[in-house]
């Protein structure tokens, strides 16, 4: 039997890289979807697929039921953020239609709020999972793989640097500058304390690139990692910009944010996106992400567990897709009975994301 598979935005960034991994897929019909009708035809007559797509016209903030009444979609992916600006209506019109439903959600209310879906899709008997990214799923999995060689997992500091020549979109810079130079709260020391975006600078020495700048980043983790590891005292996540003048530059910004003389940044989101290609002559397509885990060990001794994975020549934006990836064919393949809502945890095991990885220009090391 032939999966519909419906991708919300399935030609922009993120989306593209899920359309062109699910189009090989025997068992996928996939569905382009998007405002460009023209953008869907285009990607759809270039890609190398098992099936012919088929594309759709859709705007989220119409008459979205009617229109996946149309589709009859089984899965429906949704990529088109930023989410920290949306309510739940395209997965509330999915079970409604009796669609599974996927995000790659990095809102961190939008991603731990899922929940309250859960019921209505029980009822419905279909899976809804949020945060199908890097946050949650491959830190989850990585917690979860490693917490049970600690007596106690006390901290845990990790973030992501990408690369200059990533792909990037006006969702994502949006996402971003949502939060830059704003407050928000963090586990530090047992206690829920306030931290301000894109401020704390300071870099990182990743292994074969050098050394990185970071600055704090929100995270759906943030709410769901306290309950779910209930012994951790301090979580620290940041994200940073290859370039050292670009970084520095948004530290800049969120620091007059912060300091009120900026208001609404989001309003120059599409200017900064423009101003930010004019640099990529001077990057790379090489990103990162680290995880360090202290606590102590069965003994009571300290321990620490160090995880690095390096990207190179643009395959980091794989790394946020291939949730969305695997859970599209497992649920195709019938390998989920999992209904509800939830976060995009307890899903994908940190060996199965790895080794979907494990065919790009990916590599990881643990010390």
């Amino acid at each position: 039997m032939t999966t519909r598979v419906l991708i919300i935005g399935g030609y922009g960034n993120f989306g593209s890289f899920i359309t062109k991994s699910l189009a090989r897929e025997r068992n996928i019909q996939l569905i382009i979807a998007g405002r460009s009708i023209d953008k869907a035809n285009t990607l759809a007559a270039n890609l190398e697929a098992a099936h012919n797509s088929e594309t759709v016209a859709l705007d989220i903030s119409g008459n979205l039921e009617s229109s996946l009444r149309a589709i009859r979609p089984n899965i429906t992916i949704h990529t088109s953020g930023p989410f920290q600006t949306q309510g739940y209506h395209v997965a509330n019109a999915c079970i409604d239609v009796g669609s599974h439903y996927i995000d790659l959600a990095d809102g961190r209310t939008f991603v731990a709020g899922i929940r309250e879906l859960d019921q209505h899709a029980r009822d419905k008997g279909v899976l809804v999972v949020s945060g199908a990214s890097s946050v949650p799923c491959l830190t989850a999995a990585l917690v979860d793989h490693y917490q049970h060689e600690f007596g106690a997992l006390e901290s845990l500091d990790y973030g992501i640097t990408t690369a200059q020549k990533t792909a990037r979109g006006l969702a994502t810079t949006a996402a971003i500058l949502s939060y830059t130079g704003k407050p928000f709260r963090t586990l530090i020391d047992g206690v829920m304390r306030n931290v301000y975006g894109w401020q704390d600078l300071h870099s990182r020495n990743y292994p074969g690139i050098g050394r990185r700048m970071l600055g704090n980043c929100e995270i759906p983790d943030l709410d769901l990692f306290p309950q779910r590891y209930p012994t951790l005292k301090t979580i620290r996540f940041y994200a940073g910009l290859e370039l050292p003048l670009v970084h520095m530059t948004l530290w800049m910004i969120s620091g007059l944010v912060r300091t009120g003389l900026i208001r609404k940044l989001e309003r120059v989101a599409p200017l900064l996106l423009r101003i930010s290609f004019l640099f990529d002559r001077f990057g790379s397509e090489t990103s990162a992400f680290h995880m360090v885990l202290t606590g102590t060990d069965k003994d009571g001794a300290r321990k620490q567990i160090t995880f690095d994975l390096t990207a190179r020549k643009g395959d980091g934006p794989y790394i946020p897709c291939m949730p969305a990836i695997l859970l599209a064919r497992k649920l195709a393949n019938q390998e989920i009975g999992k209904t509800g809502a939830t976060p995009c945890m307890d899903l994908i095991t940190l060996n199965e994301y790895l080794s979907a990885l494990g065919n790009m220009n990916i590599t990881w090391q643990v010390t």
